[in-house]
């Protein structure tokens, strides 16, 4: 049982949901437990979450996943040679990270300590 305040699980939009699976198993390897037409439960080997059709994409604003890499500039490579849209990078204290819109326009972020 997981302790109280502990992030159980994600939800994000997927309009396109062959698509979403596509992208996240070719970039990331997640697999995924189909519910239907509209819903897909995935599993990325340290969190657990899904993709529904039904909930809309906020293109700015909404929460922001952050995923790690141990070697960003070749997840990133990756990541557009799957078609995403790299919108920023940057550097911070203790490591560096850049943003893409995946498939349905959801904003998620890759990060590596410096």
């Amino acid at each position: 049982m997981p302790a109280d305040g502990y992030v159980d699980y994600i939800e994000l939009p997927a309009p396109d949901m062959a698509a979403t699976k596509r992208f996240y198993s070719s970039v990331f390897g997640w697999t995924f437990t189909d519910y239907g037409p509209d819903y897909v439960a995935f599993e990325t080997g340290g969190c657990s979450g899904g993709f529904n059709a039904e909930r809309k994409v906020v293109s700015d604003g909404g929460p922001l996943v952050i995923l790690f890499a141990a070697d960003l500039d070749g997840m990133e490579a990756k990541v557009k040679a799957a078609g995403a849209e790299i919108t920023e990078r940057h550097e911070f204290p203790g490591g560096r990270r850049f943003h893409f819109r995946d498939p349905n326009g959801n904003e998620i972020a890759v990060w590596t300590r410096s």
